[in-house]
C-alpha cells in the first residue's frame, strides 16, 4: 500500500483523486483490479465473475458479481500517490456515484466497445459534467467480438456532446486484438499472454497501420492546435512536435474539459493498463491544479474560497457514511490543513463539535490506523456522532460551509416487520444507521396500517437491503410486496375556509384562529409555493409570526395526501384571509387552522395521483424488437426513440413503474435471455 511522503503542499502535486465511472458491465471493477496488480498492491487478480474481487468485498458484490458500493483504495504508481474509488455501474446504486464525484478531483469513464455510450455512460457523465471533473475515456473490451473503437469515439462525440481526443488506436481487433497504438510517439505496444500483462514489447507501427496512424495523429496535433498557440505556431510552421511538447497541451486541454484523452484496452486479457496509469498521472489534476474549493460562512452566506494548501485552516467534506463492525465509519476527504487522531473539528451543518477517535486509511474492506491526515487525502474517520452526507468538517476560527449534494427520490416501496415482536426496537435502530448510510433510502411508518415501509431507488436496491438486515444484522425480516412511491397533486383551483376555537374551563387561555386558503396546481416539478395574498386595513397588522405558522400548517398537512398518504407536489398556496381574537390568537392556533383548511380545499377540490414515470432502454437483437415493443405497449408505455445498431436494437420509452415489476424476467423470456434493459427515475406525472 502506498506511503505517504513528507506532508504539505510539495507532495500534493503527486496526489490523484479519481474515481472510475460508467455503465453496469463495462468494465470498471476489472480495471481496478489490474490496477492494484500492476501497482503491487494485491499480488493476484481476482475476477468479478469469480466472486473474487479485491474492491467488490460485500458478499453481495461477490454473489451478483456487481459493485453495490463504492470502495475507497491506494496505488503508488511512477512515485505518485492515486487515491482511487470504484463505484457501481447499477443505476440502483448512482448515489455512490454522485457523493464520490463531489469529492473527486478526475475520473476515469469505462466505455465498451460493443455497447458504446450506454444509458448509465451518460448519467455518470453528467453527474462529473455537474460537477466539473476532468474525464479521460478508456474503451475496454477491445477483444470483445463487435467492438468498435471508432464508433464508441464517434458516440462520445455525438451523445455526450464531447469533443473526444484518441490517443491510441487497437493493433487488432476482437480476439486478434494485441495492444495498442500509441499516436502521442508514434509506437507500437504488443503485450505477452504468459506474465498476466505485466510486460509488453514496444515496437515500430506494424505497415498495415502506419497510414491510419498517421492521419489520426495529424487530427491529434490540429485539435491541440486549435486550444494552445504553442502547438499552433509549430504545426503551421510544418515543425514536429515530441512527447515532451505535446503532453503539456493534452493535460492543458483535458484539465479546462475541452478535450477528454481517449484510450483502449482490455482490462479482462490485460492489456491497455499501464498506458492508462500513466495517463491517470500525465493528464488528471492533482489537487494544486484545481481552483480554491468554494463555500459559504455558516453565519453570513457570504462566500468563502478555501485554499488547497495543508498550511490553511483544517477543512473537509464528509461524503459517506458506512456501518463497520457495528461502528460508524465517516468517508472524508481533507480539502485544507491537517487531521490529527484525538483532534476535535467543527460542523457547521449540525453546529456542533466533533472528536476524531480514529483516522484510517482504506482499502477497500481492510484498514489502516493513521495518525495525521493531510490536504488532498481521503481517509476513513471513527467517532464523528453527528456529522451525516454532505456535512462540512473545519474549524471555529475559520469555518465554512460546502455546497449540499443533490440525491433522487426514491419510487419504490416494501413493507418489513420483524418475524418476533421483540426485535422490532432493534429493527428500528438498525434502520436509522442504515438510513444515515443511504441518502436515497427512506423509512416511514404507514398511517393506516401501522407497517414499516422501506423507499428505495428499485427491487435490487431494496433487495440488497433486506439481504443486509438477515445476512449481516443477523434480524429475520417478513416482506410485503414492492409498492410504487406516489405522490398526490391538487385536481384544480379550490378554496376553504376553517376556524380553529377551544375554550378552557380551568383558566388556561382559550384559542381561536380562522384562515381561509386557496391553491391551484402547477406544471410538473413546480414544488410547492406559498403566498401572502391578505388584503388588510391600513391600519390593521397581522404579526410575521401568523403569517409563517400558516404556510407551516398548510406545508405540514400536504405532506400528507389525502387518497395515497403520500406527498402532494405541484400547487400553490395563497393566505387569504386571517381572523383573529385579542388574548387568544396564537402561532399554534394558526398553524392548527391553516393544516385544517389545507384538507378541507383537497377535499373540495379533489386531488389526482402522480405516478413515478421510468425512462427505459432496453438492447435486444433485432429479431426480438417487435415483440419487445409491443409488450411495452401492452404495458401502457410511450416508445420514443427506435436506434438500429448492427444486429441489435436500442428501444427507448417512458413507462410507469406500476407496470415495470418483474419486467427482468418477462424480457429474458421474450429474447431467450438475450436482451437487457436500464431504467431511470423520470418524473411524477398522471398516467396518461
Amino acid at each position: 500500500m502506498a506511503k505517504k511522503s513528507i506532508p504539505g503542499a510539495k507532495v500534493q502535486d503527486r496526489i490523484r483523486n479519481i474515481g472510475i465511472i460508467a455503465h453496469i458491465d463495462a468494465g470498471k471493477t476489472t480495471v481496478t483490479e489490474r490496477f492494484l496488480y500492476y501497482t503491487g498492491v494485491i499480488h493476484r487478480m481476482g475476477e468479478v465473475h469469480d466472486g473474487q474481487a479485491v474492491m467488490d468485498w460485500m458478499p453481495q458484490e461477490q454473489e451478483r458479481g456487481i459493485t453495490i458500493t463504492s470502495a475507497v483504495t491506494a496505488l503508488p504508481w511512477r512515485n505518485h500517490d492515486i487515491h482511487l474509488i470504484d463505484t457501481p455501474g447499477h443505476v440502483d446504486f448512482t448515489v455512490e456515484v454522485e457523493r464520490s464525484l463531489r469529492v473527486l478531483d478526475g475520473v476515469v469513464v469505462v466505455f465498451c466497445s460493443v455497447g458504446g455510450v450506454e444509458p448509465q455512460s451518460e448519467t455518470v457523465w453528467r453527474q462529473a459534467e455537474r460537477y466539473g471533473v476532468p474525464r479521460l475515456a478508456f474503451v475496454n473490451k477491445m477483444d470483445r467480438t463487435g467492438a468498435d473503437y471508432e464508433a464508441c469515439i464517434e458516440q462520445i462525440r455525438v451523445k455526450l456532446a464531447a469533443r473526444p481526443l484518441p490517443l491510441q488506436l487497437p493493433l487488432g481487433v476482437e480476439d486478434r486484438f494485441a495492444g495498442i497504438v500509441d499516436l502521442v510517439e508514434m509506437r507500437a505496444l504488443r503485450w505477452h499472454g504468459e506474465d498476466l500483462g505485466a510486460t509488453y514489447d514496444v515496437e515500430e507501427i506494424p505497415a498495415d497501420l502506419a497510414d491510419k496512424a498517421a492521419i489520426w495523429r495529424e487530427r491529434l496535433i490540429e485539435a491541440l492546435a486549435d486550444e494552445d498557440d504553442a502547438i499552433a505556431e509549430r504545426y503551421l510552421a510544418g515543425e514536429s512536435l515530441s512527447r515532451k511538447e505535446l503532453l503539456p497541451a493534452i493535460r492543458a486541454a483535458c484539465l479546462s474539459n475541452r478535450l477528454i484523452p481517449v484510450l483502449c484496452g482490455s482490462a479482462l486479457r490485460n492489456k491497455g493498463i499501464q498506458p492508462l496509469l500513466d495517463a491517470i498521472c500525465d493528464f488528471l489534476p492533482n489537487p494544486l491544479d484545481l481552483p480554491p474549493v468554494p463555500g459559504s460562512h455558516p453565519e453570513t452566506g457570504e462566500a468563502v474560497r478555501i485554499e488547497r494548501e495543508s498550511s490553511a485552516p483544517f477543512s473537509g467534506l464528509a461524503f459517506k457514511v458506512q456501518l463497520w463492525d457495528g461502528r460508524k465509519h465517516t468517508y472524508l476527504r481533507i480539502y485544507s490543513g491537517s487531521l490529527g487522531v484525538g483532534e476535535v473539528v467543527y460542523n457547521p451543518d449540525k453546529d456542533a463539535d466533533e472528536k476524531i477517535a480514529r483516522l484510517l486509511r482504506l482499502h477497500a474492506d481492510k484498514k489502516e490506523r493513521i495518525q495525521r491526515a493531510y490536504a488532498g487525502d481521503i481517509v476513513g474517520v471513527v467517532g464523528l456522532k453527528k456529522a451525516t452526507t454532505g456535512d462540512t468538517l473545519c474549524t471555529h476560527k475559520a469555518p465554512v460551509i460546502f455546497g449540499r449534494m443533490q440525491f433522487m427520490t426514491p419510487v419504490i416501496s416494501i413493507a418489513v416487520e420483524p418475524k418476533t415482536s421483540k426485535d422490532e426496537e432493534k429493527l428500528n435502530e438498525i434502520l436509522a444507521k442504515m438510513v444515515e448510510e443511504d441518502p436515497t433510502f427512506t423509512v416511514t411508518e404507514d398511517h393506516d396500517t401501522g407497517q414499516t415501509l422501506l423507499s428505495g431507488m428499485g427491487e435490487l436496491h431494496l433487495e440488497v437491503i433486506v439481504d443486509r438486515l438477515r445476512r449481516e444484522f443477523n434480524l429475520p425480516v417478513n416482506v410485503g410486496k414492492p409498492q410504487v412511491v406516489y405522490r398526490e397533486t391538487l385536481a384544480g383551483p379550490c378554496e376553504a375556509r376553517e376556524r380553529f376555537e377551544r375554550s378552557f374551563e380551568d383558566g388556561a387561555k382559550n384559542m381561536f384562529a380562522e384562515v381561509a386558503l386557496s391553491a391551484h396546481p402547477l406544471p410538473r416539478d413546480g414544488g410547492i409555493t406559498f403566498r401572502n395574498e391578505l388584503t388588510l386595513p391600513p391600519d390593521q397588522t397581522i404579526p410575521e409570526a401568523w403569517i409563517r405558522a400558516a404556510e407551516e400548517g398548510a406545508r405540514e398537512a400536504a405532506g400528507s395526501g389525502p387518497v395515497t398518504g403520500y406527498p402532494m407536489v405541484d400547487m400553490a398556496i395563497s393566505l387569504v384571509d386571517l381572523k383573529s381574537r385579542d388574548g387568544e390568537t396564537d402561532e399554534m392556533a394558526v398553524h392548527i387552522a391553516a393544516a385544517s383548511a389545507f384538507r378541507s380545499l383537497c377535499q373540495r377540490g379533489g386531488t389526482g395521483t402522480l405516478l413515478p414515470i421510468m425512462a427505459l432502454e432496453v438492447v435486444v437483437p433485432d429479431e426480438f424488437t417487435g415483440a419487445v415493443i409491443g409488450d411495452l405497449s401492452s404495458r401502457g408505455g410511450k416508445v420514443e426513440e427506435l436506434l438500429r445498431q448492427t444486429h441489435r436494437s436500442i428501444v427507448r420509452a417512458s413507462v410507469a413503474m406500476t407496470s415495470m415489476f418483474g419486467y427482468s424476467t418477462d424480457l429474458r423470456s421474450l429474447t431467450e435471455g438475450r436482451g437487457t434493459f436500464t431504467m431511470t427515475f423520470q418524473k411524477f406525472d398522471l398516467q396518461k
